[in-house]
C-alpha cells in the first residue's frame, strides 16, 4: 500500500511529540505505580511469616488496593487512552485544511486510513508494555518474587488483550472523528459512548435480569433455576459492553485457579467432590482456551469497528 509507511511514521512522530500524549503517560504512570505500590506493600505485610503462595506475582495486577486492582483500572479507564489518541485523527486534518494536501499526495487514500489507526494502535501498545514492565520491576522490588514462564505468558497474553481491547476503543474514536466535523462534537460524542457503556449498561443488565427473570429476595433449592435465568440474563445483557467482555477474558487469564468466565455456578455433592481433587491451577493453555470466545469477541469487534471506519472514510468526498 504505497504511503502507508509514510503516514504511521508522521502519526508516530505526532503521537509521541505531543504534549497531549505526555500528559497522558504521565497521569497513568503516576496512577499505576501508585496502585501497585499499594498493592505490593499490602500483599508483603499479608504474607509475612506465611510462604508464599503460588503465582503470587499476579496479585500485583489483580489485587484490589486502596481504589481497585491495576486490571479494573485499565478495564474502565484505559478507553480512554484510546478516545484521547482518535477523536480527532480525521477532523483535526480538516480544521487545519490538511487533509486535502495530505490526500493529494502520490500516496493512496485508504494509507491515509490505516496509516492513523496501526500509529494509534503502537502508541498503545508501547504505553500498556512500558506500564505492565515497570509494574513487574516494581513487584520484584517489592515483592522479592521471580515470576516463572507460565506468570510471564499470562502477562504477554494479558498485553496482548489489552492492546486489542483498548484498540477497539481507538477505532470508535477515529469513527467518531470521521462521521462529526467537529473535534469537540466526536470528543463528546465518544466520551458519552463510555459512560453509556460504563456505567449504564451494568444498570440496565440488573434491570433486565430482574425484569425477566425474577428471583425471590429468599430463594429456595426450587428457585435454582430462576436463580440461574438471572445470571444468564444478566450476563448476556452486560456483554453489551466490551468492558464485561474484557473484564471476564482478563479474569481467567491473570488467576490461574479461575477455571470458568461465569459468575456463577451451582455445584452438587458430586461436582464438589470431583473439584476438590482437582485444586491444581490451570496450564496457560486450558485457561486461553476458557478466555477465547472472549477474545475472539475483542479482535471481531476492532476489525468491524476499523472496517466500518475505513468504508466511512472512503465515500467520503475531501475538498480543498
Amino acid at each position: 500500500m504505497r504511503g502507508l509507511a509514510a503516514i504511521y511514521r508522521k502519526e508516530l512522530e505526532d503521537h509521541f511529540s505531543s504534549a497531549r500524549f505526555t500528559l497522558l503517560l504521565t497521569v497513568v504512570l503516576m496512577v499505576s505505580l501508585i496502585m501497585a505500590w499499594m498493592t505490593g506493600a499490602g500483599l508483603r505485610k499479608e504474607l509475612e511469616g506465611f510462604a508464599k503462595p503460588s503465582f503470587v506475582f499476579l496479585l500485583l495486577f489483580t489485587s484490589t488496593g486502596a481504589l481497585f486492582s491495576f486490571t479494573q483500572f485499565v478495564a474502565f479507564f484505559g478507553p480512554l487512552v484510546g478516545l484521547v489518541l482518535g477523536f480527532d485523527a480525521i477532523n483535526r486534518e480538516r480544521a487545519h485544511r490538511t487533509l486535502p494536501k495530505l490526500a493529494a499526495q502520490p500516496i493512496y487514500r485508504d494509507a491515509i486510513i490505516s496509516g492513523k489507526f496501526l500509529a494509534g494502535v503502537t502508541t498503545l501498545a508501547v504505553l500498556l508494555a512500558a506500564l505492565v514492565a515497570m509494574i513487574a520491576g516494581l513487584g520484584l522490588r517489592v515483592l522479592g518474587v521471580v515470576p516463572g514462564i507460565d506468570e510471564l505468558g499470562r502477562l504477554a497474553l494479558y498485553l496482548v488483550v489489552s492492546i486489542l481491547y483498548v484498540g477497539l476503543w481507538l477505532g470508535l474514536a477515529i469513527l467518531s472523528s470521521i462521521a462529526f466535523r467537529g473535534m469537540a462534537t466526536s470528543a463528546l460524542a465518544v466520551l458519552a459512548l463510555w459512560i453509556f457503556l460504563a456505567f449504564f449498561v451494568p444498570v440496565a443488565a440488573s434491570l433486565a435480569a430482574d425484569g425477566l427473570a425474577p428471583v425471590p429476595a429468599s430463594p429456595t433449592v426450587d428457585d435454582i433455576p430462576a436463580a440461574l435465568e438471572n445470571a444468564q440474563v444478566r450476563r448476556a445483557v452486560s456483554y453489551l459492553s466490551p468492558i464485561a467482555v474484557y473484564s471476564d477474558a482478563t479474569t481467567v487469564l491473570l488467576d490461574p485457579m479461575r477455571k470458568t468466565t461465569r459468575s456463577l455456578v451451582l455445584l452438587g455433592p458430586m461436582e464438589r467432590l470431583s473439584l476438590s481433587r482437582f485444586q491444581n491451577p490451570l496450564p496457560l493453555a486450558q485457561s486461553a482456551l476458557v478466555a477465547a470466545p472472549h477474545l475472539l469477541l475483542l479482535v471481531a469487534g476492532t476489525l468491524v469497528v476499523f472496517a466500518v471506519s475505513y468504508a466511512a472514510f472512503m465515500r467520503q468526498e475531501v475538498r480543498a
